[in-house]
């Protein structure tokens, strides 16, 4: 019995010696000013649905993108949208919505690879009617939402508007990385769309 807990401890001590290694070699980290983060704030037209990226960065093993978006009031409900490889977490900045998440999307439908959302945003994935069986939220400024990469997504009513900072996890590295430079020219340029 002794000899099977020294050799337990052993192997335990020894796994727990192994040297681990950074996953993101010789990255360093990124500094976005909140000046940056309002500028594209400012800029989003009212009454619209405008999703920006402000950076997306290399973290090693995945993206991290860093975006603003703003959606004036909905009382219909728009489109499901659902990301197959890119997660979403929100932080509410300002207004009021009800989103519902789910993974049984009604009527799902392939987004075309062309979409600029597609190619800019959040990659592969889909819309849909509806999600049945989906869990309501009642988002104000402060919440927090996290939606796995899968999971759909549908603001079923906005007050009068939600700004929320987004941030977009991406193992699979689908979607194009953007650096301050490339947030400075965007900005030069003014909105474009989505």
């Amino acid at each position: 019995m002794r000899k099977l807990m020294l050799g337990t401890i052993l192997l335990g001590g020894a796994l727990w010696a192994q040297e681990t290694k950074p996953s993101c070699d010789k990255c360093s980290g990124t500094y976005v000013p909140n000046e940056e983060v309002q500028a594209y704030v400012m800029r989003s037209p009212p009454g619209t649905v405008a999703d920006q990226q402000v950076r997306d960065v290399d973290a090693g093993k995945l993206h991290v993108a860093i975006g603003v978006v703003y959606r004036g009031k909905e009382t219909a409900g728009g489109a499901v949208a659902e990301h197959d490889l890119v997660s979403e977490v929100y932080h509410v900045l300002d207004g009021s919505a009800t989103l519902v998440t789910g993974s049984d999307i009604v009527d799902l439908k392939r987004r075309p690879a062309d979409d600029l959302a597609v190619r800019t945003l959040n990659g592969p994935g889909g819309n849909g009617a509806s999600i049945r069986n989906g869990a309501s939220y009642q988002l104000k400024p402060g919440d927090v939402v996290i939606i796995p990469a899968g999971v759909g997504h549908w603001f079923t009513k906005i007050d009068d508007h939600i700004r929320y900072l987004m941030v977009r996890l991406d193992p699979d590295k689908v979607t194009p990385l953007k650096d301050e430079a490339a947030s400075k020219a965007d900005l030069a340029t003014g909105f474009k769309g989505r």
